[in-house]
């Protein structure tokens, strides 16, 4: 087991490597760069901006220098703890995320815990009693789940909200808690705030784990080892629970790798409705100015959350699958 986690350790570096060249060279490949948007910008206002600004502005942020060289630039500071400067905010990329990574990874975090908690006893019930009426309820409600967008279910809890309690959703915090340090109240109120959110981002994918879990669950419960745990005059939870949700469970654990990265990106319209500070919505005005140094550290660090989530993923297919063995010929 070691030895498997010193190889994929290896192979996580070289990804990394491998994912920031890529992000890199997708965040140029609009035509122009920053400086482009930006006189587009004032240009549709009716300003001018001197061109011998432009190239001061130009050279001062190396936009003029071949790609590799903006990339030597950007990751030998990234290997350092500098992200570089953000062009449009003016502010150190560091400074930006640090606070909206944070808010992202807590509410997709409680969403992916909502999700599992959720999904678990209800994908067990419908596979144990399958095509009774509990099953056929959880059926619809998965197809419900999916088919219903994240962002119209939001808009959907925020009209119920208004109408019913006379209350305006949004945000994560009130107003007299968004820059305090983090206190009982603080954390009370960030509760407050974040079940509506993780709510709707916990919805489409506790229908799809519950689906997943169903269908993995009733193969197993067909194979000839739960027959003869059966026949030995186990207790049926003890026949269920021991072995055969155990190995029915392998296809979600091999999906904690891509899931909250999946939820940052799959929650930007969401965070645009409800107004949440979370990295979503900044990642997506980056990429639309072509905030190179703010858009790739985003991009990077979703990347990191990717492999590090791969490779717990693996080591607790490992533990939990006693058929699986790394290294083994």
């Amino acid at each position: 087991m070691l030895a498997f986690i010193i190889r994929r350790t290896i192979a996580m570096v070289l990804t990394l490597v491998a994912v920031s060249i890529v992000a890199f060279a997708i965040i140029q490949l609009p035509p122009g760069d920053y400086l482009t948007s930006y006189i587009a910008q004032l240009s549709s206002t009716g300003d001018q901006v001197d061109p011998r600004v432009i190239e001061n502005l130009r050279a001062q942020y190396g936009l003029g220098e071949p790609f590799y060289v903006q990339y030597w630039k950007w990751i030998s500071g990234v290997v350092q703890g500098n992200f570089g400067h953000s062009f449009e905010w003016k502010r150190p990329v560091w400074e930006l995320i640090w606070g909206r990574l944070g808010n992202s990874v807590l509410v997709e975090g409680l969403a992916v815990i909502v999700m599992w908690l959720i999904a678990l006893p209800i994908g067990i019930y419908a596979a144990v009693r399958k095509y009774s009426l509990g099953d056929y309820l959880a059926t619809i409600a998965g197809f419900i789940g999916l088919a219903v967008p994240n962002f119209f279910f939001a808009l959907i809890l925020m009209y119920l909200a208004y109408v019913w309690f006379g209350v305006t959703m949004g945000g994560l915090f009130s107003p007299e808690f968004e820059n305090a340090r983090w206190s009982l109240p603080r954390i009370w109120d960030f509760f407050a705030h974040a079940w509506a959110p993780v709510l709707v981002l916990a919805t489409a994918g506790t229908a799809e784990l519950i689906r997943i879990l169903r269908a993995n669950l009733l193969d197993e419960l067909k194979k000839p080892y739960v027959v003869t745990a059966r026949a030995k005059g186990l207790p049926e939870w003890k026949v269920v629970l021991k072995y055969p949700v155990r190995l029915a469970l392998n296809p979600l654990v091999s999906t904690i790798g891509w899931l909250l990265p999946a939820l940052v990106s799959g929650s930007v319209i969401v965070s645009v409705v409800l107004n949440l500070p979370t990295a979503g919505p900044m990642l997506l005005r980056s990429l639309t100015t072509q905030d190179m140094y703010l858009a790739g550290a985003i991009i990077l660090l979703l990347s990191v959350l990717t492999v590090i989530g791969t490779l717990i993923s693996d080591i607790l297919l490992a533990l939990i699958d006693p058929r699986i063995r790394y290294g083994s010929k």
